[in-house]
Parts: C-alpha cells; sequence; structure tokens
C-alpha cells in the first residue's frame, strides 16, 4: 500500500536575514517546497543544501509559486525588490517590519497589481520560529480568504492570530505591544540605575522585579474595562490623586541617588495634568485620552 502523503503548499521567500532565514528552514523541514531569493546570494546558496531551490531574481520566485512570502529590511526595499514583477493572481504576505500606513498603502498596491495582500507583524525573535514551545505567533491582517486559504502554511513557522480585514492592523498590534515592552524596559532601567551606586546585588532585584511586573500585568484589563465603559472610577483601588500626592517621592529619590528623572517624569506630568481636569477618584486611565490627539 502506499504511504498516505499530504502534498504541502509550495512557498516562495524572498529575504534571507535572520528571520527569512529561520523561516525558511522551518518550511523545508516541514517538507513545503521552498523557492529562495536574496540580494545575497551566499544566504542563499547555504539552504540549496538543505533543499531550496535559489531563483536567479524576485521576479523569478514570485513567478515560480502562488504564495509569497515578503521578509525583507523595510517598506522601501520590499518597493525595490517587487518593482516590475508580475504579481497578478499571486498571494503576497509581507512580513516586513512597518507602520499601519503603509501596510494599507501596500495592500492598495497589492489589489492595483491583482494580487491577494496579507500583511504580518512577528511576535518572536528568530530562535522562536519552529518552535512551538517557545510561544512565537505572527499578528496577521488584511485580505481574509488569503488567509484562511494559507492558514495552516503559515503556522507552521509560529502560531497566528488574525486581527481584521483592515492590512493596518496587524502592524498597530505589533507596535502597540513593542511600545508597551518598551514602556516596561525604560521603568526596570530606572529601577536598576536607582540601586546602581549602592552595596545591593542587581541579581537580587532581578528576580523581586520581574516579580511585581508579573503582579501588575493584569492591571491591563481593568484599563481595557474602563475604557470600554467610559467610566475611569470603576474598580480603583490606588486613585489619581493620591497617585500625583506620591509622585515627588519618586523624583525626590532620584535625585538623592544621582539619577535621571527623564524615564519617569513625563508620565507624572500626564498624570499632574489629568489631575487638574478630572476628577481624583479615577484611575490612571485618564491619562490615555490625553495622549491621543
Amino acid at each position: 500500500m502506499a504511504p498516505n502523503t499530504v502534498e504541502k503548499t509550495p512557498v516562495t521567500l524572498l529575504g534571507l536575514g535572520a528571520m527569512g532565514t529561520a523561516l525558511a528552514r522551518t518550511w523545508l523541514a516541514a517538507g513545503h517546497p521552498l523557492t529562495v531569493w536574496n540580494r545575497t546570494s551566499a544566504r542563499a546558496t547555504a539552504l540549496a543544501a538543505e533543499g531550496a531551490r535559489v531563483a536567479d531574481t524576485a521576479a523569478d520566485a514570485v513567478a515560480a509559486n502562488t504564495l509569497t512570502v515578503v521578509c525583507l529590511l523595510d517598506d522601501t526595499s520590499l518597493e525595490q525588490v517587487l518593482a516590475g514583477t508580475d504579481l497578478a493572481g499571486r498571494d503576497l504576505v509581507n512580513l516586513t517590519t512597518g507602520t499601519p500606513a503603509q501596510a494599507r498603502a501596500r495592500a492598495e498596491w497589492a489589489r492595483e497589481r491583482g494580487a491577494r495582500y496579507l500583511d504580518g507583524g512577528i511576535m518572536a525573535v528568530p530562535p522562536m520560529i519552529g518552535v512551538p514551545e517557545a510561544g512565537g505567533y505572527v499578528f496577521y491582517s488584511g485580505s481574509r480568504e488569503l488567509f484562511e486559504a494559507h492558514r495552516e502554511t503559515l503556522a507552521t513557522p509560529a502560531g497566528t492570530t488574525y486581527v481584521g480585514e483592515d492590512a493596518g492592523h496587524a502592524a498597530l498590534h505589533d507596535v502597540a505591544l513593542l511600545s508597551a515592552m518598551y514602556g516596561m524596559f525604560a521603568g526596570a532601567a530606572h529601577a536598576f540605575a536607582l540601586i546602581r551606586k549602592e552595596d545591593i546585588d542587581p541579581a537580587s532585584l532581578a528576580p523581586l522585579l520581574a516579580d511585581w511586573l508579573v503582579a501588575m500585568a493584569p492591571s491591563v484589563h481593568q484599563t481595557a474595562d474602563q475604557l470600554r465603559s467610559g467610566d475611569y472610577t470603576k474598580g480603583v483601588v490606588s486613585n489619581l490623586a493620591m497617585q500625583v500626592a506620591g509622585a515627588p517621592t519618586f523624583l525626590s529619590t532620584a535625585e538623592q541617588q544621582g539619577v535621571s528623572p527623564e524615564l519617569l517624569s513625563p508620565y507624572f506630568e500626564l498624570m499632574r495634568r489629568r489631575l487638574a481636569e478630572g476628577s481624583g477618584e479615577e484611575d490612571l486611565t485618564g491619562v490615555i485620552d490625553l495622549l491621543v490627539r
């Protein structure tokens, strides 16, 4: 009896940086026929030994398969690489990091050229690709038909989370999460700076800091609930007035420790402004309204 084999979807991949190479190796390992192209041919040649077909040009690579995944440096690079390429009837998945506006413009650009378009925001680093237990995933937005048609193939390197027909929403989710990450990094940097000149081992503070951040993380659910309801006093534990009153302690401690308050001061100023405009019984959620122009 012949073995029961399932033919895997062929994939074209443009761009073989660290992320692109990780994607390529995962699709190859899963048995997907893969055509690759990269400006630096040596990177593509290395994958040929693993079973990839190396195209001479980006246009040849796109012509080889219906599904083309692009993982390049930026939107300008994508424009240059795909200039003059026939995209009619193709499915274009763009994993190049960009802004929501660029994704929306690129979706229209693809539509005008007869292609279906899906934008992606990768929430993972290369070592997480192809490792399900690492928890990496990709936000996708744009053509739902394209996403459904290739869901299984796209889920091979990392999990998939579809966030809507608006092509800009994957990039927006990506940047929103990463912005929160950098805010966390800023707070951690300030915390370590406070103890930098003291006889305190940073390694002893690290687990305390990590546990505290984990304990505070669920507060985002309350913030979301307050934004949806419009009631910023709902479920408040430490109100805005109390927190504004405590801000000078943080700034004075920074001064006494010889630490710049530049990572904290902007947020404290927003808190002060919100208190002047609103109710002291609110949570900190009103700060969000001051940020939206």
